[in-house]
């Protein structure tokens, strides 16, 4: 009786506590239901198109989906064993069509590129290739660089099979290497092209105005691609004080020291902080000079306005006695 009676209490606890069990699975609410047979229905739909860009992307979408397996084990059982191969396959076609790289994450056909389908797939080694095939084949695309240069920023190998925890993933430093190369190209290309600007520093003041605006933009972007190579933006930034130098000697200070303190403020060393703190101190005392002079000016012709009434009043009264008013 005694075994009975407990037997029954198990029984009931069992019926209980189900509920809760099932209230703790975060998979068996109907928005999750809902979502894990969208997907199935997707990948049923691109399996009888026979397009393998929206076939992949179903399989991803099943991949990323924790519960599907409770809903369309046989969906995730066919994504983990197609995706890798199709992946390569739909990058291989990619990069023949030569769509290596884009900030867009499809193309006008609803593909992807060689990058986004290699790095979906976790082949970061051959992500790496077409990416850098991307930046060398435009170098002075700052956007596509700096994404190389950023690549591993949310990168994680493979699970570890005991543990199942991912380490974050770094690429090989030869990779590093060969944008860093890129990078220092492209610096020393811009300051070549800048020392020709330069040569209108000592012309005419219209010559002045186009050549500094020319140089300064050609220092920023050659200091923006020194941020990649050792010893940082600091020869941009040099040269860029020597350029404030150079327009300071002219005999005509008082109307460019304007763009030398350009230069002089993208420089940012002690000596060139020290010479715009004086170009601005001798600006706003030729201003106060400038509103001095303008109030003196002023205060004459009120001056002069006045006698000039007088005089014309003096001479008004003479009149009008000698008439007889």
């Amino acid at each position: 009786m005694r075994i009975a009676r407990t037997a029954s209490y198990s029984l009931l606890l069992i019926i209980v506590m189900a509920p809760a069990v099932h209230a703790d699975d975060p998979c068996l609410g109907e928005d999750e239901k809902k979502a894990a047979f969208t997907r199935s229905a997707a990948l049923k739909k691109a399996e009888q198109a026979g397009r393998s860009a929206a076939l992949f992307d179903a399989y991803l979408q099943i991949m990323a989906d924790d519960c599907m397996d409770r809903y369309d084990k046989n969906a995730v059982m066919q994504a983990k064993a197609n995706l890798p191969m199709l992946g390569r396959d739909l990058a291989k076609a990619a990069e023949t069509q030569g769509a290596l790289y884009s900030t867009d994450p499809k193309r006008l056909d609803g593909q992807a590129t060689a990058f986004r389908y290699y790095e979906a797939i976790g082949d970061h080694q051959e992500a790496n290739r077409v990416v850098l095939k991307a930046v060398q084949a435009r170098p002075d695309d700052l956007r596509v660089f700096e994404k190389a240069w950023n690549i591993d920023n949310g990168r994680y190998g493979p699970a570890d099979p005991s543990t199942g925890s991912r380490q974050p993933y770094s690429s090989p430093p030869a990779f590093r290497q060969e944008l860093t190369k890129v990078a220092s190209t492209n610096a020393d290309r811009l300051m070549k092209a800048e020392e020709k600007d330069a040569q209108g520093l000592t012309g005419n003041i219209g010559e002045l105005g186009k050549a500094s605006a020319q140089s300064l933009e050609k220092l920023r972007s050659a200091a923006l691609w020194m941020q990649y190579v050792p010893g940082g933006d600091r020869p941009a930034r040099d040269r860029a004080e020597q350029r404030g130098d150079t327009i300071m000697k002219r005999p005509d200070p008082t109307f460019t020291q304007g763009q030398a303190m350009l230069y002089y403020e993208f420089a940012g060393s002690p000596k060139a902080k020290d010479m715009t703190a004086h170009i601005k101190k001798k600006s706003e005392e030729s201003q106060r000079a400038m509103e001095k002079a303008g109030e003196s000016m002023k205060g004459m012709f009120s001056q002069k306005g006045e006698a000039e009434q007088k005089q014309f009043d003096k001479k008004k009264a003479d009149l009008e006695k000698e008439l007889g008013f």
